[in-house]
């Protein structure tokens, strides 16, 4: 008797597995990772085998049989992977075990199959036919020649001769061509850039002092599992190295993923590797076509590809015999996934780097004070052309005229001189739109979201005021509804704003702007930077995106505009954040022969994110960081969980808020610290609440404050209201 362990897929909470059922003779090829649709009551549900057993504690009459196997299914390491995720992260079995499986599997739409096309080729009497004299007609003849030139599918070849599957059938039935049903791969869009392997370029001494690190350290990691912090500065050839360890790697047969921070990177990363490494890397990520997606996914189960390169989901590729984990630019919260299981894909990393034996490097010139303090440590102090990192001007705005704008005079002399020389500069403000706040001069009043508590933002070229929370969008007023005056004051700046002045003061030049806005839709943000990087001289304008992973030479200038906002979150991530973006966008100047400047313009110039990021000095901030951080008891000091509610009923919010409050309590551990409920703004017109738990460093509150959420759950006490559970959040 064997019994197959299913867990259901299923977004409902209190529905666990997982369960019993018989498996039967005829589904005899079930095994752990298997995709199985079940009978259970009256329904029919998809799950996943997660263990095959000899016995049941059920009587064998008593249990049901799986109906069908439903796809090829994932491996026994991800199914362990996935359930890893699912208790770190406070999440259900079956939302873990769904970043494991094949794309489109359990997903209530239409599965997603391999694509199959007939392939026709011209057997050796149909090479020789045309030029024999064998009677033939004209479309037949035309088919033949075709053919001389390879085999193609059908669809190929009735586009370029007009035959039919009639003239092919005829020719098959004289056996002049043979017919073979295929697999066709759907490739992910970009540029072609071939199988065939690129030679390395020689690598510098640091560079090679690097490799020869990690390569001790990817000869201990076979064992448990190793990790290592590549800290580098901007410009100091991070890329080559992670390639060498990579062929160092496939030389060993074993595989790779690497981890990039943004869908927009991944056609830059992807090109680099595929131009080194030719048809052996496969590309992961949401902004493929799902039979895109569903194809790389089975290139890399297969074993044809053996290097993935996506974002953060990408940790989840089924590479086997996984040798290396690579994390470019580690400092970047994007890793971390907002939706639920809301994982850290550099904390899965590490855990699957620690099952496979494999060697984890985490790569950035910005780390986390958390990687900082926890890793050693292989240093690339300078940039690979022997060039100095730029010098930063440090601009104190509150100094400055107001009548000037949000661009000092200073910083725009330093622009026009970057036209007049014919280079290349790059403006980041993190704000897109006009303006962020649209206010009547007259009363006072000012243009607020209905369904949020916050302030419409002006976008000016759509004639619109958006809210960049729910999406709520209104014309852009021309009169105050509420005194009906006219005198309405734009305040503030964002991206459009900053690239209408641009292009009023530095005309002809051509002001590209990258932000959500303008790089929405497939291969935008690609797009964009292609444009930028195509022109004579030009400027980019943009949020952080412009500030992220790009080289380019010709960039001579970098423009940090309103550098500390971050500083204003109420966040204890606000500095390093602050420090990591300034830091980043001056490393995107400089790295031609032309040399480059930096300007940082900011309301304080003494914060120790900007004076520490204009001395390029992350050791020093770091260690002033963590100083703070131990004081305060915040990570990596501490541990912890996040648990918001939301409700459009206040009163019922609060009420529940009050059960939770006293529930956690009971539930926590002594040493840990329970903080809340606090009150958030109004968004999406639900009203919201927040828990915040510090714990000790090893998530000991993690299991208790799951078992309590889920026995709420169990006793209904959360109708109306949503609550998500936030592990280490960002």
């Amino acid at each position: 008797m064997s019994i197959a362990r299913v867990e259901p897929l299923t977004t409902a909470r209190a529905l666990r597995g997982p369960f019993d059922y018989l498996i039967p003779e005829r589904l005899a090829g079930i095994e752990v990772g298997s995709v199985v649709e079940v009978p259970f009551g009256p329904r029919r549900l998809t799950g996943v085998v997660v263990e095959v057993a000899g016995s049941s504690e059920i009587e064998p009459d008593r249990l049901a049989e799986p109906i069908r196997i439903v796809g090829g299914g994932t491996t026994p390491e991800l199914i362990d992977l996935g359930l890893w995720v699912a208790r770190e992260y406070c999440s259900t079995p079956a939302r873990g075990l769904g970043l494991v499986l094949p794309p489109g599997t359990g997903t209530g739409g239409a599965r997603t199959r391999a694509r199959m096309e007939m392939l026709v080729r011209a057997t050796p009497a149909g090479r020789e036919a045309p030029a024999d004299g064998s009677r033939l007609g004209s479309r037949q003849e035309l088919v033949l020649r075709s053919l001389l030139e390879g085999e193609m599918t059908t669809g190929t070849l009735f586009q370029r001769t007009g035959a039919d599957s009639s003239t092919l059938k005829r020719l098959e039935a004289r056996r002049l061509i043979e017919r073979e049903e295929v697999r066709v791969r759907r490739r992910p869009g970009g540029p072609e850039v071939g199988t065939a392997a690129r030679r390395p370029p020689e690598l510098s001494g640091r560079q090679s002092e690097a490799v020869a690190g990690l390569t001790t350290r990817l000869d201990h990691a076979a064992a448990a599992g190793s990790e290592v912090l590549l800290a580098g500065v901007t410009g100091s050839g991070k890329t080559e190295v992670y390639l060498a360890m990579v062929e160092k790697v496939l030389a060993r047969g074993r595989s790779v993923i690497v981890l990039v921070p943004e869908i927009g990177l991944t056609p830059q990363a992807v090109g680099r590797f595929q131009a080194r490494l030719g048809d052996r890397v496969a590309v992961l990520h949401s902004a493929l076509s799902a039979g895109q997606r569903y194809d790389e996914w089975q290139r890399l189960k297969s074993g044809e590809a053996t290097v993935c390169v996506g974002p953060r989901s990408a940790v989840f590729a089924p590479v086997g015999d996984l040798g290396l984990i690579v994390i470019d630019e580690e400092h970047d919260p994007s890793y971390k996934q907002e939706g639920d299981p809301r994982y850290d894909a550099r904390d899965v990393a590490r855990e699957r780097a620690r099952v496979s034996g494999s060697l984890l490097v985490l790569g950035t010139a910005t780390p986390r004070p958390e990687t900082w303090s926890r890793l050693d440590r292989i240093e690339l102090p300078e940039r690979v052309d022997g060039l100095g990192m730029p010098p930063v001007e440090v601009v104190d705005m509150r100094e400055a005229d107001p009548k000037s704008g949000p661009i000092h005079p200073g910083t725009m002399e330093a622009l026009v001189g970057v036209r007049s020389r014919g280079e290349k500069a790059i403006v980041m403000i993190n704000r897109r739109g006009f303006a962020p706040w649209l206010t009547c001069q007259t009363c006072g009043d000012h243009w607020g979201c209905p369904n949020c508590d916050v302030s419409l933002i002006v976008h000016r070229e759509a004639g619109q005021l958006i809210c960049h929370h729910c999406n709520h969008v209104e014309p852009l007023a021309g009169r105050c509804g509420s005194c009906g005056g006219t005198t309405l004051s734009q305040s503030g700046a964002g991206t459009q704003r900053i690239e209408r002045i641009l292009a009023e003061h530095l005309a002809p030049m051509e002001i590209i702007r990258l932000d959500a806005d303008t790089s929405a839709g497939p291969g935008g943000h690609g797009r964009i930077l292609g444009k930028f990087d195509r022109a004579e001289s030009a400027v980019l304008v943009g949020t952080q995106m412009v500030a992220k992973g790009h080289d380019f030479p010709e960039v001579t200038l970098s423009v940090i505009l309103d550098a500390d906002a971050t500083l204003r979150f109420p966040d204890f991530r606000a500095e390093e954040r602050t420090f990591s973006l300034v830091t980043q966008l001056a490393g995107r100047s400089g790295r031609g022969s032309a040399g480059g400047k930096v300007i940082v313009q900011t309301l304080a110039p003494d914060s120790p994110s900007i004076s520490h990021s204009a001395r390029h000095d992350s050791p020093g901030f770091l260690e002033g960081e963590l100083e703070r951080r131990s004081v305060l008891r915040y990570p990596p000091f501490s541990h912890l969980i996040r648990i918001q509610m939301g409700a459009e009923d206040e009163a019922a919010l609060d009420r529940a808020a009050a059960v939770v409050g006293e529930r956690l309590a009971e539930a926590l551990p002594a040493e840990s610290t329970l903080l809340g409920p606090a009150p958030m703004f109004r968004a999406r017109n639900r009203h919201r609440r927040r828990f915040l738990i510090k714990s000790g460093p090893e998530a000991e509150a993690a299991a208790p404050v799951q078992e309590a959420v889920e026995e709420m759950v169990r006793e209904k006490l959360f109708r109306g209201i949503s609550l998500s559970i936030d592990v280490d959040p960002q």
